[in-house]
């Protein structure tokens, strides 16, 4: 038997020599460091202060309303065309309907009224050039004067004198009569608000709908002909035309509206059937949507508003396609055939204004149910953006149409960090100057997040720029608490304005933004207490119209003309405003954080992290270790803030349910703002019980502290009752829905067995070390030859110098199982503690590729002994199996994931030996199996056992599918955030290549191959 006995050489020692066993440690040791280098440098976890807007919020002196004129008439010019004559007439009836609803009597408009107190509506050319949109009031008579250069700044001033007449104050205050008002932001846009989309209790009760399609058409599609139900549409124009009157009462000019591809047949691309084929239902289904929603959208432009399609890129149909081929976004061929494709939206809806574009997000989640248009993130690099703005604009420019696009976008690289990093922004945009070009950036260093610098980016660049702001804020609870935004964006747009004046517009999201049916069940204008961020809609309109106003007294005259006009409820409603920024972001931020820009795995993560996102409280390792380590030397004002968040939210119901209900406007208002203040109270109480107890937890696991770990098990008993009774009254409550804990849950869960498994580590630790001593000579005469005894002592030679681990005999079957048994069981038992017992895919993968690793080794190696080959191999298993346990024996994986995430020197020794010991396991199968084979057949065998784990388990994961795999994997382990997966997805939001585990199979099939043409027999030459 081979490996019955070691050979002994010429001098007697060991065949298999020490040697090659330190050069295979210095080799896997450098492999180590390298490997920890580039861990580090992907995670490279750094934190600064963050220059975040000072805000100043107060609430405006409540001073009683301003009688309402008695107005006779209002006077409209009878020149101008009918649609011209139609929109001031529009405008004129908000004015009549405001007196009417101040009890005045409702004043007669007519053209040319003459007679008693009139406001008189007038064309001239008196006012000074350029003054597109103003107008000018002045007293005349009984009435007054409305004097603009065109019907837009007519309806402008009719709208102007009814907010005025509505919220209270005074229709010409003294200061301005005769003053020309213009509009210092002359493109003012809005989303398409609320429209199209259903109030479906059933599936906002689910609450776990993370979708984020808002398209306006859904309910109208039909999966035949006609393709678009009349009666559906037609609900849909209604609601369209209702919000297309709101925003323009409010001072808004444009609307963006989603679509592009549905419209387009692509009869301009070759003989006109070259994507579509004659037949194809898209051309059928196009045209009936070009014919049915057509007109409908044509209403804003009809009422002067300017109207932009919105769309991601890459759009794509199956057919469009296959008719694209290999996608390369860098090619012109690709953008010609979206080139053909905008001129066809322009000429067959020749109201449209432009396109709007997105790059930066797009996929599954953004399809439209039943419908096969869908998106896909395929334009991610400098050269293929500027190949598509490029084309985009040569069509723009030629049908002479505006190109707004978004710079939002996701990722590593210079068109990820377009969005904040000025230097990437002009490394994308710079040269690319045409006239017909817009740039969209959000107003903040990031997403609608509060606690974010203002974006640099918006201070550069010579393209013109919007600046956009979300008045529904879907990361502090989707609109339901008050959040009253007017001081915050005043100040954007200020310092943004001094700083950039290519600035020219706004784009306000009243609806849009996450998904629709995870957060309450409120459409604007239409379902819900959707006034509760009307206030934003209103804010925001008049900042661009004048960012200097005062935006107390704006909070005020919205308050008046929304809730009430009792001076004690008016002024108990604005204070209530004016606290609300504090509340929110004491409650919903941890200040000692959210404070600081933090840089993980090369990623700006958003100031809310332990809020993944949304409503998704998380109970990750990654979020919720980084939070404490940076909120470390202010960590009891970080716990603090939950409570004074609280406090402030009772003080605030209080002044609320102080308001008598035949005060306000109508009393069905004020039990819903009396819910939404429950409904605050409630939720911070629950969220403020949890970040004291996850920031206790990861105390404890910093520090070991006794007070920490006490205060971590109060809080936790508290956080139990606190979302049980949170679930209990808002669990599956439409209005007012609960937060999502499952993911908090989770890592609660596993929080919880930390000191557990740091007592089963240190339980499997000694009996490693018991067995390693029974190994030893002095353990080896205290046993006397013991069953199990030659196995002990051939493992701790595998363990401490493998390479006279072929001295030792098996004496029997108890020998040659247990040396195998021993590393599996350590094996097995050490990877179910690192993963709480409760992440059954790790082990899938961990154990499974050690267990096709040593079928493979034992497998080639048969009928040979294989008991030397064992005993080494199993002994650097333990040696392996020995580093984990010692970094968990502390206090459990808890304290493992918290020095990987936080701490980069240990988290480098570490990597830098486990994966050394890794590969040692290899180096030690290949050396060891020297001695019984050839050098090439040794080879060959450790190639295979090597590379058959990276074929199966990477075959395995490919048919999964890598995203799945990870969310799985990530939803048991609790590492990342579990939102992740549910919003961009991990492998899109880290940049992972999808085929990476296809790349892994190929590589460890490679390894299979080469292995088997090293371990085939070569055949003899013939004598």
């Amino acid at each position: 038997m081979i490996y019955d006995c070691a050979v002994p050489d010429e001098g007697g020692g060991a065949r298999t020599r020490r040697w090659p066993f330190a050069v295979a440690a210095l080799v896997v040791l450098v492999a180590g460091v390298l490997v920890a280098a580039g861990v580090n440098g992907a995670l490279g976890l750094e934190s600064v202060p963050a220059a975040v807007p000072a805000e100043a919020m107060r609430a405006a002196p409540e001073a009683g309303l301003v009688a309402a004129p008695e107005l006779d008439a209002v006077s409209l010019p009878a020149s101008g065309t009918a649609l011209e004559r139609r929109r001031m007439l529009l405008a004129a009836e908000s004015v009549a309907s405001a007196l009417e609803g101040r009890g005045r009597p409702k004043p007669r408009v007519e053209e040319e009224a003459a007679g008693g107190a009139v406001l008189d509506v007038r064309l001239t050319r008196s006012l000074p050039k350029g003054a597109d949109e103003a107008f000018r009031l002045r007293s005349r008579g009984a009435g007054y004067a409305l004097d603009a250069a065109d019907v837009a700044g007519a309806a402008n001033g009719l709208y102007a004198v009814a907010d005025r007449i509505r919220s209270g104050t005074a229709v010409l205050p003294a200061a301005e009569n005769g003053r020309v008002v213009v509009p210092r932001l002359p493109l003012r846009l809005t989303d398409h608000g609320s429209v199209g989309l259903e109030a479906d209790r059933a599936a906002f009760a689910k609450g776990t709908d993370y979708g984020l399609n808002t398209d306006a058409v859904g309910p109208a599609l039909l999966g035949h002909a006609p393709w678009v139900d009349a009666a559906a549409a037609g609900r849909i124009g209604a609601q369209f035309r209702q919000f297309v009157d709101h925003a323009l009462a409010y001072g808004y000019n444009g609307v963006v509206v989603p679509g592009f591809l549905e419209y387009i047949t692509f009869d301009g691309v070759g003989d006109g059937h070259a994507v579509y084929r004659a037949g194809d239902p898209h051309i059928a289904r196009a045209r009936a949507m070009r014919s049915v929603f057509g007109p409908i959208w044509q209403y804003a432009h009809d009422m002067g508003m300017k109207v932009f399609f919105q769309t991601d890129m890459l759009a794509l149909s199956p057919p469009l396609k296959r008719y694209l081929g290999d996608i390369d976004t860098s090619s012109p061929r690709l953008w010609s055939v979206y080139r053909a494709g905008l001129h066809e939206l322009f000429t067959a809806l020749p109201y449209a204004d432009g396109v709007m574009v997105r790059i930066g997000e797009g996929g599954g989640d953004y399809k439209l149910p039943g419908w096969d248009y869908h998106s896909e993130i395929k334009v991610t690099t400098v050269p293929q953006v500027r190949a598509m703005l490029t084309a985009l604009l040569a069509q723009a420019d030629a049908d002479d149409r505006d190109l707004i696009f978004r710079t939002w976008s996701v990722g590593v690289g210079a068109v990820g960090d377009m969005h904040t990093d000025p230097a990437s922004y002009h490394q994308v945009l710079d040269g690319i100057d045409d006239r017909h070009l817009i740039v969209s950036t959000k107003y903040s260093l990031g997403d609608f997040y509060s606690e974010l610098p203002l974006n640099t980016t918006l201070s550069t660049g010579r393209q013109r720029r919007i600046v956009e702001f979300q008045a529904r804020r879907e990361f502090e609870g989707f609109g339901a608490l008050p959040n009253d935004l007017g001081d915050l964006e005043q100040r954007a747009l200020r310092t943004l304005l001094a700083a950039n004046p290519n600035i020219v517009g706004v784009w306000d999201w009243t609806q849009d933004g996450g998904p629709l049916r995870a957060g309450p069940m409120t459409l604007y204008l239409r379902a819900g207490f959707w006034q509760m961020w009307d206030v934003n809609v209103y804010l925001t309109a008049r900042l661009a119209w004048d960012p200097d106003v005062d935006t107390a007294a704006v909070t005020r005259d919205w308050i008046r003309r929304t809730f009430s006009a009792d001076p004690a409820t008016v002024s108990a409603i604005a204070q209530v405003m004016a606290s609300s920024r504090r509340m929110v972001t004491d409650g919903l931020y941890i200040g000692p954080y959210a404070g600081h820009r933090v840089r993980a795995l090369g990623l700006e993560p958003p100031p809310m992290m332990w809020i993944f996102e949304w409503d998704i409280v998380t109970g990750d390792s990654a979020a919720l270790d980084t939070i404490y380590r940076v909120a470390k030397p202010r960590i009891g004002e970080a716990i603090a803030e939950g409570r004074d968040a609280v406090a402030l939210a009772r003080r605030m119901r209080a002044l609320i349910d102080a308001t008598p209900a035949s005060s306000w406007r109508d009393p069905r208002l004020r039990q819903q703002f009396a819910d939404t203040m429950d409904y605050e109270v409630d939720l911070f109480t629950t969220l403020s019980s949890y970040r004291a107890m996850t920031l206790r937890h990861v105390q404890w696991l910093d520090t070991g502290s006794a007070k920490a770990k006490s205060q971590w098990k109060a809080a936790e008993k508290q956080f139990r009752e606190d979302a049980h009774a949170h679930q209990r009254r808002y669990g599956g409550y439409v209005a007012l829905p609960a937060y999502n804990f499952t993911a908090a849950n989770i890592g609660m869960h596993r929080a919880d067995r930390d000191i557990a498994m740091a007592w089963l580590a240190r339980g499997l630790l000694l009996a490693l070390v018991v067995a390693g001593a029974l190994g030893t000579s002095p353990g080896q005469r205290l046993l006397r030859g013991a069953p199990g005894s030659a196995a002990l002592r051939a493992l701790w030679l595998g363990m401490t110098r493998p390479w006279r681990a072929g001295t030792v005999a098996p004496a029997g079957r108890v020998d040659r199982t247990l040396v195998w048994l021993l590393p599996a069981a350590m094996l097995v038992l050490s990877r179910a503690v690192f993963t709480w017992f409760a992440a059954p895919a790790h082990l899938v993968l961990t154990l499974g590729a050690w267990v096709v690793f040593a079928a493979a080794l034992r497998w080639l190696t048969r009928g040979r002994d294989r008991f030397a080959l064992s005993a080494a191999v199993g002994g650097a298993a333990l040696l392996r199996t020995m580093i984990l346990l010692l970094a968990l024996v502390g206090r459990g994986p808890g304290r493992y994931w918290y020095d990987f995430w936080t701490a980069p020197a240990l988290r480098s020794f570490y990597i830098t030996v486990a994966f050394a010991a890794f590969l040692w396991v290899l180096a030690v199968a290949l050396l060891t199996s020297r001695d019984a084979l050839s050098r090439r057949r040794a080879t060959g065998v450790t190639l295979i056992s090597a590379g058959a784990p990276l074929a199966v388990l990477g075959g395995l994961i490919a048919a999964i599918g890598l995203e799945r795999a990870l969310t799985i994997w990530n939803d048991q382990m609790a590492l990342l955030p579990w939102g992740l997966s549910r919003i961009l997805g991990i492998t899109t939001y880290l940049g992972i290549p999808t085929d990476l585990p296809v790349i892994a199979a190929g590589c460890g099939l490679v390894l299979v191959v080469i292995g088997a043409l090293l371990t085939g027999r070569r055949r003899r030459a013939p004598a």
